[in-house]
């Protein structure tokens, strides 16, 4: 393959942007987020006759008088029987228009890692609310982890519109309610949709019952709402997973960088530098799919050859001379606690990120996030499973870290525990929110007893 000198990095990338949407369903227990899958996947045509036979099975045998279009996502068996959604569902779809890739999160409290999970890479979040509820604290708090993950399209759907008699001033309430609490957490774009899953009221078809609403259907938005974010606008960063040196009669001389670029686009002739070593060479060439082209973005997997012979090896960095972010070994970030086992002031941890895994140390938690009214609990000293708070890591190794609002891929991290792998928490490198939130007082780095282990740095 060689570079098309009739279509630019960019529109091509743009075209695969707008082609393929991420979104993920969010909202309180029993509000219809699996009904409202199914209904898009049914309504849409994406469903399988031998699939759509299993759910009327399964519905009959429940005692249901027609298919439970939930179970169509509801793929657990404890999800089945207790008619709730424990783990994120994944399911890929596509219509003439867009090609989609679904994650549907669970709704109650002790889920709020999976939805973030799924919501970490998507383009959109559907939140859904009963319209006989209204906006209530799960409401918030799925708007709010949307808000903190950056995501940049939310639709408030309301849901169960049948049953209050499609009233338009209960609609008109609910999205001037969810509308002005999503707006001062920073969301740039709300969109609110009065539906009826189970009806299929404005899913996929306009609803006769809603004349009064003259927007886009939830199907209709989904396809036609811009992907904005062009990453190969972003900061170039290309992580380094693979070193190539064939050493064969062929290539004897290789060498050879290979990744997938996380953002922006690299060109030969540029000058890169390596980091965290900070030394610099130019691109003299780029291998894609085996062949040489003289462009690539992300996110293609290539492999990148420099004039110099230089020391760069997986988890190093490769970024323009003319941009390159700062390394530090203290970072400060925004984590969500995904583990069982609580994350503790003066822990040992791992940090990976992107293809660079490092040891590091908890040097501090400066509060805690309470999701409910946004408020900061200042220095709670542990974060438990489920919990959003700031921490300071201090790193063995310096880091290259983008600001997570500057971009999703290499301003995230994970922390990992060293004795077993489990993944301990979550983290967004820099501010959490578009917009500052409630307030904590921060305390004094707290005191790290020193080790024998080769871990106090």
């Amino acid at each position: 393959m060689t570079s098309n000198t009739d279509t630019t990095a960019t529109e091509l990338a743009g075209l695969s942007a707008t082609t393929l949407l991420r979104f993920a369903t969010a909202g309180s227990v029993d509000d219809g987020k699996s009904t409202l899958v199914g209904r898009l996947l049914h309504d849409s045509k994406s469903v399988l006759t031998d699939q759509m036979e299993a759910v009327e099975h399964a519905s009959r045998s429940r005692g249901g008088e027609g298919p439970d279009l939930a179970l169509l996502t509801d793929g657990l068996r404890a999800e089945r029987e207790q008619g709730i959604t424990i783990d994120v569902a994944y399911r890929y779809f596509a219509t003439p228009r867009r090609r989609f890739i679904l994650a549907d999160t669970p709704g109650h409290v002790q889920y709020t890692r999976n939805m973030v999970t799924g919501a970490s890479t998507a383009d959109l979040a559907v939140v859904l609310v009963d319209a006989r509820n209204g906006v209530i604290e799960q409401t918030r708090r799925h708007a709010a982890v949307a808000a903190l993950l950056r995501v940049p399209h939310v639709v408030l759907a309301v849901n169960k519109m049948d049953l209050v008699e499609y009233a338009e001033p209960v609609f008109a309430r609910i999205a001037e309610e969810f509308t002005a609490y999503a707006a001062d957490l920073g969301v740039p774009e709300i969109t609110a949709i009065p539906i009826s899953a189970l009806a299929g009221d404005n899913v996929v078809e306009p609803s006769s019952n809603m004349d009064w609403y003259g927007g886009p259907t939830v199907l209709e938005h989904l396809e036609t709402v811009p992907v904005s974010h062009d990453l190969t606008g972003c900061h170039a960063r290309l992580p380094v997973q693979y070193v190539i040196r064939p050493g064969t009669a062929e290539h004897p001389d290789y060498r050879g960088y290979a990744g997938q670029i996380a953002a922006g686009t690299f060109r030969v002739g540029e000058s890169v530098t390596v980091l965290p070593s900070g030394r610099t060479s130019k691109v003299a060439g780029i291998d894609l799919l085996g062949e040489p082209v003289d462009v690539a973005w992300t996110p293609q997997s290539v492999t990148v050859l420099l004039e110099d012979d230089i020391d760069v090896s997986r988890g190093d960095l490769l970024v323009p001379s003319s941009d390159t972010p700062p390394t530090s070994q203290d970072i400060a970030a925004t984590v969500c606690h995904v583990a069982d086992q609580p994350l503790t002031v003066g822990q040992r941890v791992l940090l990976k990120h992107t293809t660079r895994t490092v040891k590091a140390i908890v040097k501090q938690i400066p509060s805690r996030l309470t999701l409910d009214d946004l408020s900061q609990h200042p220095n709670p000293e542990r974060l438990v499973a489920n919990d959003i708070g700031r921490v300071l890591v201090r790193t063995a190794e310096p880091l290259a870290l983008d600001a997570y609002a500057d971009s999703r891929r290499t301003g995230s991290f994970l922390l990992i525990d060293p004795a077993d792998g489990t993944t301990l928490a979550a983290g967004m490198a820099g501010e959490a929110f578009a917009k500052p939130v409630g307030s904590a007082t921060g305390a004094a780095d707290a005191a790290v007893p020193a080790d024998d282990q080769g871990w106090d740095f």
